[in-house]
């Protein structure tokens, strides 16, 4: 019999000895290291997200009447919110109605032909409409509601528990999926805004009919806006849908004067198809062109001017940097074109204007120019033509300059001054109370709109003036795809109501309170 060593039969019987009292036994390693909590808490947020939206996308919609049309109303994902109502065939509105991260879109299906028939039959139902719309708009907004609670809670749930095969974190996914949603309509409810439904912008076929949110003189009058202007959305929407085949053409207010901002066509002859389609289609009264008609300002280019006299409404014009003195005396012997020239005013369409020629002509991008002191000297020149109009009781409704620059140094001296010569369009209050409306290129920047990866747009502004007290009221901003492009916007802005009284009392006479002076304008365009 062999012997045993006396150390291994100690060892031996240390490994069969049982285990004292007291003593934990030794963990068993881990196969694997446990998931991270943040990785689990960004899972469960997926999972969260994702199934909210399937469960909108399926069975998150509502299918309402809103006076004699049939919608669907549904909520989407959006990092803006607002709310877009697609009109089918003719393309859509949008609204800035409240910030949040869901969108309330509103399909317009179809006109009911019983209820559409009952409204064209008995007119007089459009004045109860009000109240119907609003009635109709709160009852499908409630069942989306409702109904959209109940989608993010099944869709959340039904992904967290297809995910997780746990009960508790399919349910834990459907309550956060309610939280997420309470919280958005919350943000929503926070920033609401009514008066969003005055200022749409359109696209498609609805950007050449922005009658459809009503006239000029209606927007600044009307403080029930909500209910008003909806009503007045879906009667035009009804009108729409009954004519099917033309777009009703705009239905000016008779004391509203509209005026045609246009600037910077520089010799793009597609450019008065443009202003033509814009004077027919919106009964525009005046056009302003607030200069760089032309690109080199030569005698030979003059011909591309000769469309303007068949344009059958009075053109008011200054000189921009690319415009010559040859350019401007060509335009002097056209009949329905008043130059504007030194301060002098002229009363036009029954706003009066007063103007001044750009100081600089800089057609060769060569040629260094003078800069904003020569542009604010003729600005100064400007304002000083202007008070002495007001001091002979007849002051300026409107000045026009072609630079920025220029046109600031009238702040405090008139209620509105019109420019160019950026290429994009702008609005700013000055510190003393005028309101500077910047134009884009009418002609998409003109032979410049190749230079660029992308072309640049044709803008343009219709500007609505109270006949009475020859005040802006609002303004629709156009803007069109520009070379090869087939886009479309029109949108509406309304001038604020309590600056515009500010800048009557001090058109009127009174003495502006000093503030800091304005920034400098950026470089002149090329």
């Amino acid at each position: 019999m062999a012997r045993v060593p006396v150390a291994a039969l100690r060892t031996m019987t240390r490994r069969t000895r049982p285990a004292r009292r007291g003593t934990r036994p030794l963990p068993a390693p881990e196969l694997a290291a446990r998931p991270r909590p943040w990785l689990r808490a960004l899972g469960l947020t997926a999972v969260v997200l994702v199934g909210a939206w399937l469960g909108l996308l399926i069975v998150g919609s509502v299918r309402t009447p809103v006076g004699p049309m049939n919608t669907t109303m549904a909520l989407r994902p959006s990092l803006t919110g607002g709310t877009k109502i697609n009109i089918s065939p003719l393309g859509a509105l949008t609204l800035d109605s409240h910030v949040a991260p869901v969108r309330l879109d509103v399909n317009v299906d179809q006109l009911d032909p019983l209820r559409s028939q009952d409204l064209v039959d008995h007119p007089e139902r459009i004045s109860g409409l009000q109240d119907e719309v609003a009635a109709d708009v709160e009852h499908g907004t409630l069942d989306l509601a409702v109904r959209s609670c109940v989608a993010v809670v099944a869709g959340a749930t039904a992904l967290g528990l297809a995910v997780y095969r746990s009960p508790r974190r399919a349910l834990a996914a459907g309550g956060l999926a309610l939280t997420l949603l309470a919280a958005s309509g919350a943000s929503a409810y926070a920033t609401w805004n009514p008066k969003s439904i005055l200022e749409p912008r359109f696209s498609g076929l609805l950007s050449s009919a922005p009658s459809v949110v009503g006239n000029a003189r209606s927007i600044v009058s009307d403080f029930n806006v909500y209910q008003s202007e909806l009503a007045r959305l879906v009667t035009n929407v009804t009108k729409l849908y009954d004519v099917t085949s033309t777009l009703p053409a705009y239905q000016p207010d008779p004391s509203t004067i509209r005026v045609l901002h246009v600037s910077d066509i520089h010799l793009n002859p597609a450019s008065w198809k443009i202003v033509s389609s814009l004077v027919e289609q919106y009964k525009v009264n005046v056009i302003v062109d607030s200069g760089d008609t032309m690109d080199h300002g030569t005698s030979a280019e003059n011909g591309f001017l000769d469309p303007i006299r068949d344009l059958g409404v009075p053109y008011v014009w200054v000189r921009g940097n690319h415009d010559s003195r040859t350019t401007q005396r060509y335009l002097r012997r056209m009949k329905n074109v008043h130059v504007l020239d030194d301060g002098r005013a002229q009363t036009v369409a029954g706003l009066r204007f007063a103007g001044i020629g750009d100081p600089q002509f800089t057609p060769d991008r060569s040629v260094v120019p003078g800069g904003d002191a020569a542009e604010q000297l003729a600005g100064d020149r400007l304002a000083s033509a202007l008070r002495d109009q007001r001091a002979a009781g007849t002051p300026v409704d409107v000045a026009i300059a072609h630079e920025p620059a220029a046109a600031r140094e009238t702040d405090g001296e008139v209620p509105l001054v019109l420019c160019g010569h950026l290429h994009h369009e702008g609005d700013e209050m000055l510190p003393y109370g005028t309101r500077l409306r910047m134009e884009g290129s009418t002609g998409g920047s003109g032979l410049r709109a190749v230079e660029h990866t992308y072309p640049a747009p044709v803008e343009a502004s219709i500007l609505y003036f109270d006949r009475d007290s020859r005040r802006l009221q609002a303004w629709d901003a156009i803007r069109l795809g520009g070379l090869g492009e087939t886009t479309a916007e029109v949108s509406r802005h309304l001038a604020d109501e309590a600056v515009g009284q500010r800048a009557h009392r001090r058109h009127a006479g009174a003495t502006p309170t000093p503030t800091a002076p304005s920034p400098a304008s950026p470089a002149p365009s090329p």
